[in-house]
């Protein structure tokens, strides 16, 4: 699997990953272990195709009425595990690997690429390692929204967490301890540094330009939410 080491500024590096549809749901749908662990990824199978159905919908322009708390309740949930989906896809996917192709910006050495993977990587294992000890807590007391009609929309979406954090904590691990890397220099992703200093039209269309000379149709989505999520 194809592995980039996105520039998001000068210092600043994301891992990134594009797998196909096909592959992204084998990978977040496997067969479960009997017991609580298979209802948990039953749910979190059901939160992603929502989110997944939303996120397609969204990109149509295809917009469902929201008119009470609930439903405005709802589709943020379905908007945090769209985005949570898109974050953790690298993660999930290591479990399954044995050997990854890490592609970085030609203007550093492989040396460098590899060490930056590697603390990326434990900063990961050890972030979703808390997040699933909190969010396993929270999901049990989440339990007594059972009495609300309907589908537990905040009971699935800490279960989704839950198990979305295992995976990545798993992925992690693996990717520090089961995969062997290697390495090439891609010239795109220079230029990918240099547009994220744009005005915002100028920068969108770089960025369009990279995505589409990589064939990565969701590159220009990943930059724009985790480069200025914070902003």
């Amino acid at each position: 699997m194809d592995v980039f080491l996105v520039p998001l500024g000068a210092e600043r590096h994301e891992l990134y990953c594009e797998p196909s549809d096909d592959d992204e749901s084998a990978a977040g749908t496997a067969a479960p272990a009997p017991g609580l662990f298979a209802r948990l990824k039953r749910s979190f199978s059901e939160m992603l195709r929502a989110a997944e159905l939303a996120r397609a919908r969204r990109a149509a322009g295809e917009y469902d009425p929201i008119d009470t708390w609930w439903e405005r309740t709802r589709a943020r949930v379905l908007a945090k595990v769209a985005d949570a989906v898109a974050e953790q896809r690298l993660l999930w996917h290591l479990r399954h690997l044995t050997a990854a192709h890490l592609q970085h910006p030609s203007d550093m050495s492989a040396e460098q690429a590899l060490a930056i993977m590697r603390a990326s990587m434990v900063r990961d294992r050890d972030r979703h390692f808390r997040w699933l000890v909190i969010d396993t807590l929270l999901m049990l007391l989440s339990a007594a929204l059972v009495v609300v009609p309907g589908p537990n929309v905040l009971g699935y979406y800490f279960a989704f967490r839950v198990v979305g954090h295992w995976l990545s904590w798993r992925g992690a691990k693996k990717g520090l301890d089961g995969v062997t890397w290697t390495t090439a220099p891609c010239d795109p992703l220079i230029e990918l540094r240099e547009a994220i200093d744009l005005a915002p039209q100028q920068r969108d269309a770089r960025v369009g330009a990279v995505a589409a000379r990589l064939q990565l149709p969701r590159l220009a989505m990943f930059v724009e939410r985790v480069a200025w999520k914070s902003a």
